[in-house]
């Protein structure tokens, strides 16, 4: 008898725990996962490999119509600023050759008050270039990470307040538990994005984005996120594969986590313009977790 009475215990704070998640307002979603963007970046180095194209179907499946181009670079990212919910982050291109040692050094700031700021250096050129910070400029391509259809403001975190927030729908997808909430940006926010809206399938158990919807102010799809791959990494939810679909140019960008770790003693010195033109200062500074001499690149590849 205890132990059916302890059965049901467990059974009714499972349901207690699974309401209390499933009465969560939009924005309080939104925050959760957030947070849990926020802990996957805090002292982490990743080596990612970007593949593009243009992109079809084929038998249902979406398929490149082109041969890829494939870049491999390795970044670095810490939480810093109040409460940790800024962030400053740096990669650099390490493949292929031609385009060796490019890399961008971003800010961003949870404060709506404070603009993110964004550094390209052209290792050919040896020049750092400052990005002006938002776009809402439906005439000219935003700014892209590495000529991918990945752009600044797509990997932004934080300005939550910026945004009102409403659930569609609840639901499954892909066999998760998902609220949709459509996020509006505010009168003032609209002036530095070029999204209309961003409809978003969050995992209501992982706190985890597993698919978005971008509009432009017409209220015309743009783009859309989807992601695969959902791994849990020393407790933290995440996904290693995460394509981005340009719906205007037919094209997309697969971005591929090929090695990642956490909690890193990153010096938030390292995080700065000298780290973009200054190579033995990266490799003295930043002790990598993991050699990448082995890897070999793909020549063929399909979403």
């Amino acid at each position: 008898m205890r132990l059916l009475n302890k059965i049901i215990c467990l059974a009714l704070g499972f349901l207690v725990i699974s309401s209390a998640q499933a009465e969560l307002t939009g924005q309080q979603l939104v925050q959760k996962m957030d947070k849990n963007q926020l802990q996957t970046n805090d002292s982490s180095f990743n080596l990612i490999q970007l593949t593009s194209c243009k992109y079809g179907t084929k038998n249902g499946k979406l398929k490149c119509v082109e041969k890829p181009r494939i870049k491999l670079l390795e970044s670095a990212q810490i939480n810093t600023g109040a409460n940790n919910k800024d962030s400053k982050s740096i990669a650099i291109l390490l493949e292929p050759a031609s385009e060796r040692g490019i890399g961008m050094l971003t800010y961003t700031y949870d404060a709506s008050s404070k603009d993110n700021e964004t550094w390209l250096y052209l290792s050919a050129l040896g020049k750092v270039k400052r990005i002006a910070s938002g776009n809402n400029n439906e005439q000219t391509e935003p700014t892209s990470l590495f000529g991918s259809e990945i752009s600044t403001e797509d990997q932004e975190t934080g300005k939550l307040d910026d945004y009102t927030y409403k659930i569609l729908q609840r639901g499954r997808y892909k066999g998760r538990p998902v609220a949709v909430i459509e996020s509006v940006p505010t009168r003032q926010r609209l002036e530095h994005t070029r999204y209309g809206k961003v409809r978003t399938w969050i995992d209501t158990e992982r706190f985890l984005s597993l698919k978005m919807q971008m509009f432009d102010k017409y209220g015309n799809a743009i783009k859309q996120v989807s992601v695969a791959k959902v791994e849990q990494i020393n407790g933290i939810w995440l996904a290693r594969s995460i394509t981005f679909k340009n719906l205007v140019s037919q094209r997309l960008t697969n971005m591929n986590i090929k090695a990642i770790s956490f909690g890193l003693n990153i010096d938030e010195r390292f995080l700065t313009q000298r780290a973009l033109t200054d190579q033995v200062f990266r490799q003295k500074h930043l002790q990598k977790p993991v050699s990448y001499t082995h890897l070999t690149l793909p020549t063929i590849y399909s979403v």
